[in-house]
């Protein structure tokens, strides 16, 4: 078992003795902070901390990541304060300790609530310092390490976090070693009989398999020493949880994902990397469509390497070729950053890759409602495959594989995403929904006064792409809601002979106490979703008029000239019902609908008909003048059988300048065809018209409109 004294020893090899010094006064700090405590296996509770630390040397890390391993639960285990932390042992490790710490003070609702408000909590202590995920991965290791004493519930619970959050985050800091491991006790924890399988065949098939690997490898040194081109050849063992997820997600059998071998080539160049590369391929011949160059366009978390798939043997050879610093980023990741710290133009733009990754999940942060839709928006940006396309002006941008130009618009800033209208991909109009692929050039249309589709949350899979369009949604449904609600009270106060205009900031003041909300917008927002009926607020603001404030107004009082004016296009809190499909001509009422808004329907409608003409639920409606918009409608068609009558329909439609969106055979026999047509109309005018055109038709019986 590690001691502190074989780890300053470590220590002692890349850290002056000051330093290491501090690192040994905080373990004893620690030591008798958690006197009296052991974790479940029975140890004494300092050996977790030294056992982080120790990870955490491994990677060359700094004293004071080193001392806040050794601190990292004090806080949260102990009752000692940060400020304590602050005066022992300076500001910098303290707030590292603190970013690590969960939030135990604070009551949640879940479990998942909990784990999602610590997430968030560590995400901004990441921003400041990257050091914190660092020192957490590191914790969560030795925890998934020593997972056996917990019981089962605990372990899967503990392994899911580890597989959906933060195995992806070491991925994407591009810590390879680390990730591969958390995977693997990940897997071992979910599924311990599957584990124990596949790593039983995994050591079978290796000793089947021993000569045949060292004679590639042979192969390969021979060549190398023949073009006199430096390298050491390292075989690369594929990990249990890799295998299990090709097995599943991509139904390949064990055999077929074993069956290729694969090396690594570590060499002292770039300019090596490519000749090796070439004597590779003059060896064995190379697969088509099988070589990557990460050296010349890196991953999104800086790794870089050559990736080619060779036929040798009778069997397939994936070589992995990079230089020495390439190897040391493709394992540690940003902890290279420690490793290397001369001017290392690798950890450079690894550094840079890093910080726009936290820069993008601080945005998904500010724009999210709650800390369970943050990591929601997380997770969905643990993507560990990219995919590389490029600006019009040759900038590449790496994006999850499957994202689409709207995820592309929003890479390139919000502003653009939000604007969006349409793309160009290889210089071709393209459609917002289709998945880009590696090598194309994407351009983005925009218009002023766009606005975000709900439908693009169909088909987006980036975190900020999601997290921008559902921010801008609400904003914009808030700015909706608030303008309806405007509308609403203005024509209930109206009906009480007084204006919205002439309130006193007093009586205003006084009905939001009242109401229990903070502000005038939030109040009218609550009335444009349905939540408040506007006639009770009308009466709370309006002068005593010596009436029963919560009466509803008599009928003529609300209908004369009080009608809300519908110009088709109000936005998201006001929809059209799809039960009656109403159109402009159409006499119209709106009925509000809790936390939705106000719905629109035809007056006949057996959804509206049953409520009294004096509901407080229904709002009466105008159409305005010249509306410009479509509206669907539903035609039902009854007529003989013919051959092209669908075709003849349809030219009929087109003819009277409306858009057919859907045409049906509803019924049919030998004689006769019932077709049920949706189309496009501008009001009940352009609808008359169509249907006096349909039933001009030789064979047609009847045409009607549907009302569901």
């Amino acid at each position: 078992m590690s001691t502190i004294e074989s780890l300053a020893e470590r220590l002692g090899n890349y850290l002056d003795d000051q330093k290491v010094n501090q690192v040994r006064r905080a373990y004893f700090y620690a030591e008798q902070a958690h006197e009296g405590q052991y974790r479940r296996s029975g140890e004494r509770y300092i050996s977790h901390p030294l056992a982080v630390a120790n990870i955490l040397a491994q990677l060359n890390l700094d004293h004071q990541s080193l001392m806040a391993a050794m601190l990292h639960d004090v806080i949260e285990d102990t009752g000692i304060p940060k400020d304590a932390l602050i005066e022992q042992f300076g500001a910098p490790v303290a707030e590292l300790v603190d970013g690590v710490s969960k939030l135990t003070q604070i009551e949640f609702r879940s479990r998942a609530e909990a784990q999602a408000e610590n997430f968030q909590k560590m995400t901004l202590a990441m921003a400041r310092d990257i050091r914190v995920i660092l020192v957490k991965l590191a914790d969560r290791l030795h925890n998934m390490r020593t997972l056996g004493p917990l019981n089962p519930e605990k372990r899967r619970r503990i392994a899911t976090e580890t597989l959906d959050i933060y195995a992806p985050i070491a991925h994407r800091l591009g810590m390879h070693s680390l990730c591969v491991e958390l995977e693997d006790l990940g897997f071992a924890a979910m599924y311990p009989m599957r584990s124990q399988y596949i790593a039983k065949a995994v050591r079978k098939l290796r000793g089947d398999h021993h000569e045949i690997i060292n004679e590639i490898r042979a192969g390969l040194e021979d060549k190398l020493r023949e073009r006199e081109l430096p390298g050491r050849i390292l075989g690369r063992e594929k990990h249990l949880n890799s295998i299990y997820n090709k097995m599943k997600f991509k139904h390949k059998s064990f055999g077929e994902i074993m069956d290729v071998y694969a090396f690594r080539i570590i060499t002292d160049s770039v300019d090596d990397c490519y000749r090796i590369l070439g004597a590779v391929h003059s060896l064995y011949k190379p697969l088509p469509g099988r070589f990557k160059d990460y050296i010349a366009m890196p991953k999104a978390n800086g790794y870089q390497s050559l990736h080619t798939t060779l036929f040798g043997k009778h069997v397939n050879i994936e070589i992995q070729i990079r230089t020495e610093e390439m190897e040391s980023v493709a394992n540690h990741g940003i902890a290279a950053h420690w490793m290397y710290k001369h001017d290392s133009e690798v950890g450079e733009v690894n550094q840079r890759r890093v910080d726009r990754w936290l820069e993008g999940l601080m945005e998904m942060r500010e724009r999210a409602d709650d800390s369970l839709e943050f990591i929601e928006h997380v997770k969905v940006d643990l993507f560990p495959d990219e995919i590389y396309v490029f600006t019009p002006k040759g900038r590449i941008m790496e994006l999850p594989r499957g994202a689409t130009p709207v995820d592309f618009a929003y890479a390139i800033h919000t502003d653009i995403g939000n604007a969006c209208v349409a793309c160009r991909v290889d210089r071709q109009l393209a459609s917002l929904s289709q998945p880009l692929q590696s090598g194309q050039t994407v351009e983005v249309i925009t218009a002023p006064g766009a606005r975000p589709s709900p439908v693009w949350l169909n088909y987006v899979v980036t975190g900020k792409a999601r997290s921008s369009i559902r921010h801008a949604l609400k904003t914009q449904q808030r700015r909706e809601s608030v303008e309806l609600g405007r509308q609403l009270l203005s024509r209930s106060l109206n009906s009480l002979g007084s204006r919205l205009d002439e309130l006193g900031d007093a009586r205003v003041q006084r009905v939001l106490e009242h109401n229990q909300v903070d502000s005038f917008d939030r109040l009218l927002a609550d009335i444009g979703l349905g939540n408040r009926m506007a006639y009770i607020v009308a009466r709370q603001l309006a002068p005593d008029t010596g009436q029963d404030s919560d009466a509803a107004p008599a009928l003529e009082d609300t209908r004369a000239g009080q009608t809300m004016t519908i110009a088709g296009s109000e936005g998201s809190v006001i929809q059209f019902a799809d039960c009656c499909q109403p159109i402009p001509g159409d006499p119209i009422v709106g009925r509000m609908s809790s936390g939705s808004g106000m719905v629109i329907h035809s007056e006949r409608c057996e959804s509206v008909r049953h409520l009294d003409a004096d509901s407080p639920q229904l709002v009466y409606l105008s159409w305005a003048k010249d509306i410009t918009d479509d509206f669907s409608v539903e035609l039902r068609v009854e007529t003989a059988r013919k051959r092209g009558l669908i075709a003849e329909l349809a030219n009929t439609v087109a003819l009277a300048e409306a858009n057919l969106e859907g045409i049906n055979v509803d019924e049919y026999d030998a004689r006769h065809s019932v077709v049920v047509m949706t189309l496009h109309v501008r009001g009940r005018t352009q609808l008359a018209r169509i249907m006096r055109r349909i039933r001009n038709l030789r064979t047609v019986k009847s045409v009607t409109r549907v009302r569901r």
